[in-house]
């Protein structure tokens, strides 16, 4: 049916060029009916094709008198393998072999994913928090992640820092680090 349809597309194609070349309406009214036909196949083809994926798995068999009928356990089991061609993306815990208590890898992935968790976030008493939205000292943001930080917060390790302003950093909803105090720091600084 595909075929059918890019050859239609391009003759329209072709008729449509014809058209403009030799300025006559006829071949553009041509060419917008090859265009509306190749799209009726189009939706001629999605519709047929839609309704054999609507259809029921097991084939009905007319009952005649030579032949039983099937019996609906039967029917069932034959419906059952194309639900077990179904791929599993995300295999369940156990399924690789991989128990939690067999393999000490899982000790230094836990540690990993407590590494990249977030810090907690500092409390800024309101009269810092006035203090803070007055200032444009730098501190930095990383990617995806709430808080921000002073450059020398041990949390960044190798992570990619973004440098922002203090008052911008509170405007637009980071939290300041609860490990390098930023809030804590700069308001000290300023005072």
């Amino acid at each position: 049916m595909l075929y059918i349809v890019l050859v239609l597309v391009l003759a329209a194609l072709g008729l449509l060029v014809t058209a403009l070349i030799t300025a006559s309406s006829l071949w553009a009214w041509v060419s917008i009916g090859l265009s509306v036909l190749a799209g009726l196949i189009l939706v001629a083809d999605w519709l047929r094709r839609r309704r054999r994926s609507a259809a029921p798995a097991v084939p009905e068999v007319p009952a005649t008198e030579a032949g039983p009928a099937p019996e609906p356990a039967a029917a069932a089991e034959r419906v059952e393998p194309a639900e077990e061609e179904q791929t599993t993306l995300i295999p369940a815990s156990g399924d690789l072999g991989d128990t939690p208590a067999e393999t000490p890898a899982d000790a230094s992935a836990e540690t990993e994913t407590k590494a990249d968790s977030d810090p907690g976030v500092e409390e800024t008493p309101e009269a810092d928090v006035a203090v803070l939205a007055e200032l444009e000292d730098e501190v930095v943001v990383v990617d995806e992640h709430p808080r921000y930080h002073l450059r020398t917060c041990v949390w960044l390790g190798t992570r990619d820092p973004i440098p922002i302003g203090v008052g911008e950093a509170r405007q637009l909803g980071f939290t300041p680090c609860a490990r390098c105090r930023p809030d804590a720091t700069l308001v000290a600084a300023h005072r």
